[in-house]
């Protein structure tokens, strides 16, 4: 076995989150020194520990508290309103050939549309509350998962769709046995996707773009505009952390669901 051979077998055996958190302390570590060396003004800039000093301070107030809760309530409101409707229009849509074609250059059309643009339409609508940025939330993240169900729904096995023609599985059974099974791998990846996606949407938009001032970006933004640079820091880390944790439960829920299916076995026993 050469030398190489060898540092490739140890690097393989260290744990990802070791990775993941060494990568994250070097991070720490450079923006403590950058300020405290003077390459940066301290005053935009502060040392990471005053900004972690100053996430303490807040993490003892109940705004706070209030503020993340309304972040995170929402966040899923809107995440469950993109799956429901993102995987039932995904399943029509994929099973059903002439409305899929009818519907093609539609969803082409309102796919690329950001939803920064449609903030206008939302306040004029629902006002400045939690329902615009809903509105925002559910348009973002419903089309990764509308995408990735109806490409899941066209990746069914051709012998299995005529098989269960021929018995004549109704329409309920034929989605039940044949179209799900392929899809769920489908739907996982678009809910992986759309989580993430859900969570950017609803802290920026409640924050830099003003729509609402209840949630963690609000908190931040209201931190940018009197100056208080170090909790305005303490939030980006608090959003930052909430993509990470986020991000972690997304994946360890999609490999509980699919550990039947061999791509999550072969993640496994690698």
């Amino acid at each position: 076995m050469t030398t190489t051979t060898v540092r490739d077998a140890s690097v393989r055996r260290i744990p990802d989150w070791v990775l993941g958190a060494a990568g994250v302390l070097a991070l720490l570590i450079v923006l403590e020194l950058l300020p405290q060396l003077g390459m940066v003004d301290a005053r935009y800039l502060p040392p990471v520990s005053e900004m972690l000093g100053a996430l303490f301070a807040i993490a003892t107030t109940s705004t706070f508290w209030i503020a993340l809760g309304q972040t995170l309530l929402t966040w899923l409101i809107g995440l469950g309103i993109s799956l429901l409707a993102g995987v039932g229009i995904g399943v029509l849509l994929g099973t059903v050939g002439w409305l899929r074609e009818y519907t093609a250059s539609t969803i082409e059309f309102l796919r690329p549309v950001p939803s920064v643009a449609l903030i206008p339409v939302a306040v004029l609508l629902l006002g400045t509350g939690m329902p615009s940025t809903l509105l925002l939330v559910v348009y973002a993240s419903f089309w990764q998962i509308l995408m990735q169900v109806m490409a899941g729904v066209q990746d069914i096995d051709p012998v299995a769709s005529d098989t269960a023609r021929s018995y004549r599985f109704r329409p309920l059974t034929r989605i039940r046995s044949v179209v799900w099974p392929t899809t769920l791998p489908f739907a996982m990846t678009g809910l992986r996707l759309a989580a993430s996606v859900a969570l950017i949407l609803t802290v920026t938009v409640t924050g830099e773009l003003l729509i609402s001032g209840d949630g963690i970006g609000g908190r931040l933004a209201l931190a940018r505009e009197s100056g208080a640079v170090a909790p305005m820091y303490a939030y980006v880390i608090v959003a930052g952390a909430l993509g990470v944790i986020v991000n972690v439960i997304a994946r360890a829920t999609e490999r509980r669901t699919l550990s039947w299916h061999p791509s999550i076995r072969t993640e496994a026993h690698a």
